[in-house]
């Protein structure tokens, strides 16, 4: 008497059939839901403003982030689950590869029980890998989280661009960038090694197509330098070399940045930037990583009579480092005033204060922003966060720290209207 196939091993079956791996994600999610024996799933995966939650299934109505069930369980990634209108259970699951929030998985199915929720969050750690793999050549992916044309300079620099958020159970960092389909010298760049994570954030001069290059030709002076393990003032020797070679009437400011994972030692070098921000229990640490700043990285450094200089600080565990390009502080606020760094600051403290995920912070930080000055920035605006913790934060399964249910859509923002006015 055969055994019948249990859904594990039918899933085990679909993954090792190499054929499936060239399937396109719209069948492949269909064809693993019912493997695992769900009965229906949708993805939404986020714009790029994380604005809205876009289906792959263009029949279905795309979710606001801050007015849905789905929006909370991106915001929080954490489960949600609520009475389908169309009968039966839908479990809202995030899409999460490491560190960088894709998206949510939507699971409906007549009931919902702790066996076919861990298939649900089985299908969307698949799925999330799957879609990382598969969006840096599916043009079908970047149109799905598009909601408008790009300009060429942006679409040059977003090419170069790493994840939003990257992380370890030690460190976290991630960063955001406006105008998001017009932006035209910002940059940011972070990556880890198994012992040190690096962080940095780059403001070309200009606006235009010019800027974009600066910053791109930056930032791979800036890798290629940093993959063959130099240290960081050689980092910013290989960015001034490339760029008075390549581009001699260009120049970009800058703050690089190597945090000791074990440590927590941060060393750092300002090139005519913006001093970074210290937050520590909630609350900014004044002038903490104030320094004078060098020259920037290019032309001007061939006019300094010295070395730039490396900074050194130690951080506590639970420290954020907060980076930013002067298009924010000059961005201007619902009084027709501008933010300033003062008002930024305070701004800063009280949305830490939330206790949301680094990632959200900045989320709704730079929708403040924008959301002010009705989306029309005077200068690109990019803000790069990361925090140290030197313990392994809590051994959760990913979607299961906070599980909710719901008889109707979710809650309109999770922590009530957030900010009431915006920047002030």
């Amino acid at each position: 008497m055969a055994v019948p196939e249990t859904p594990d091993v039918a899933l085990g079956e679909f993954l090792a059939d190499p054929g499936n791996s060239a399937l396109d994600l719209p069948t492949a999610v269909a064809r693993c839901a019912k493997a695992l024996g769900l009965q229906h799933s949708i993805v939404y995966l986020a714009d790029l403003q994380q604005r809205r939650l876009t289906p792959l299934n263009e029949v279905v109505a795309t979710l606001p982030i801050d007015d849905s069930l789905a929006g909370w369980t991106y915001r929080t990634q954490s489960l949600r689950v609520e009475e389908s209108e169309f009968g039966g259970m839908t479990a809202w699951l995030p899409l999460v590869d490491g560190a960088e929030r894709l998206g949510v998985l939507a699971v409906r199915s007549p009931a919902l029980d702790p066996l076919s929720l861990r298939r649900g969050r089985t299908l969307a750690s698949l799925l999330a890998m799957m879609i990382t793999s598969k969006r840096a050549y599916k043009d079908s992916f970047v149109r799905q989280t598009r909601t408008e044309p790009m300009r060429l300079p942006a679409e040059m620099l977003r090419a170069y661009l790493p994840p939003r958020t990257i992380g370890t159970t030690h460190a976290v960092s991630t960063a955001v960038l406006e105008p998001a389909y017009e932006v035209g010298g910002d940059a940011f760049d972070h990556a880890l090694t198994e012992s040190t994570l690096h962080a940095t954030i780059l403001d070309a001069m200009g606006h235009d197509l010019a800027s974009g290059l600066t910053s791109v030709v930056s930032l791979a002076a800036c890798r290629n330098a940093r993959r063959i393990g130099a240290d960081l003032p050689d980092l910013v020797d290989s960015v001034d070399a490339a760029l008075s070679e390549w581009l001699p009437d260009q120049f970009c400011t800058a703050v690089l940045t190597q945090l000791d994972l074990a440590t927590g030692g941060l060393r750092w070098i300002n090139c005519g930037h913006p001093a970074p921000l210290l937050l520590r229990n909630q609350r900014l640490v004044p002038g903490a990583m104030d320094r004078e700043a060098d020259p920037p990285m290019g032309l001007p450094s061939a006019l300094a009579s010295r070395r730039r200089q490396v900074h050194e600080i130690a951080l506590e565990p639970g420290d954020r480092v907060l980076m930013f390009t002067d298009g924010v502080t000059e961005a201007r606020t619902l009084d027709g005033g501008e933010l300033g760094l003062d008002r930024f600051a305070d701004y800063v403290v009280r949305a830490a204060a939330t206790g949301e995920l680094a990632p959200e912070t900045l989320r709704r930080l730079i929708h403040a922003i924008l959301d002010a000055q009705e989306n029309r920035l005077r200068d690109d605006a990019t803000i790069l966060m990361f925090e140290w913790r030197p313990t392994p934060w809590a051994a959760a399964e990913p979607g299961m720290g906070d599980l909710r249910f719901s008889r109707h859509p979710g809650p309109t923002a999770g922590n009530g209207e957030y900010p009431p006015t915006g920047p002030r």
